[in-house]
């Protein structure tokens, strides 16, 4: 079973976490990667940097554009992530845009994948129909897992569709904007996780965009599996470096 169903099946509200690969330094990934799982994170996103990242906001567009100064590179992260599973047990998921797949090679791309013991990936810019067409076929060869997002504006009839051919967890964007962008959620938004929730979904849902602090945290895992953090724990490596993470992770989960 792949590692993110084991996860899922565990009856815990789960926390994952974003950051970007090659960032604050080309060579933290790993050490990011590891001292994350040791301070009790469930999943971890590792972003794949690229120059036109169309759903992040200003704070993961920084930290990739720093990242690939850095010399980060599809190249250099499989490199780095080739003995990942030696010391990391936690679901990993790669988290990147399709331009880098495509020219890397999309069956390429996923058996470097399953090489080193990546569970899923996650590209906001593949469409779920080109995915199901086209591509479903050599995910599945290679036992990874490909998450949605949807969106307060996403229909019912979509939503269903998602949930028909997924196989691990939707990920629900908490609001229609960019990353980093919100402070507490609203009414709003509360009716659409309630909405959601509701529809009965086989695929649980994990909600990102918008939780910081441990408030948005219990407010966005109240109506959901789990929850991500992305921004707000690069602005924590930015403003306190990568020696403080177990500070940042007991803050969200106290």
């Amino acid at each position: 079973m792949n590692r993110i169903n084991k996860k899922l099946q565990e009856d815990k509200k789960l926390l994952s976490i974003y950051f970007t690969a090659g960032y604050p330094n080309l060579n933290d990934t790993v050490t990011i990667i590891q001292d994350l799982e040791k301070s009790g994170v469930d999943m971890i996103e590792i972003g794949l940097p690229f120059s036109d990242p169309l759903a992040d906001g200003p704070t993961i567009q920084a930290s990739s554009t720093q990242a690939l100064k850095n010399g980060m590179t599809t190249e250099v992260l499989f490199s780095q992530l080739k003995d990942i599973r030696k010391s990391v047990k936690i679901p990993l998921i790669i988290m990147g845009y399709f331009n880098p797949m495509l020219q890397y090679g999309v069956e390429a791309f996923c058996k470097k994948c399953a090489e080193i013991g990546i569970d899923g990936l996650i590209i906001p810019d593949l469409p779920v129909d080109v995915y199901n067409e086209q591509y479903k076929a050599t995910f599945e060869k290679y036992g990874l897992i490909n998450v949605f997002l949807i969106t307060p504006q996403t229909s019912v009839e979509r939503i269903n569709f998602i949930d028909s051919i997924s196989n691990g967890f939707i990920y629900m964007v908490s609001s229609a904007s960019v990353t980093g962008s919100n402070s507490g959620f609203g009414d709003e938004q509360t009716k659409y996780f309630k909405r959601i929730a509701e529809m009965n979904l086989k695929n649980p849902q994990i909600i990102g965009f918008g939780i910081s602090n441990n408030e948005t945290f219990t407010q966005a895992t109240s109506h959901a599996k789990g929850a991500i953090i992305g921004s707000a724990f690069i602005k924590h490596l930015t403003n306190n470096g990568v020696n403080t993470i177990t500070n940042f992770v007991s803050s969200i989960l106290k």
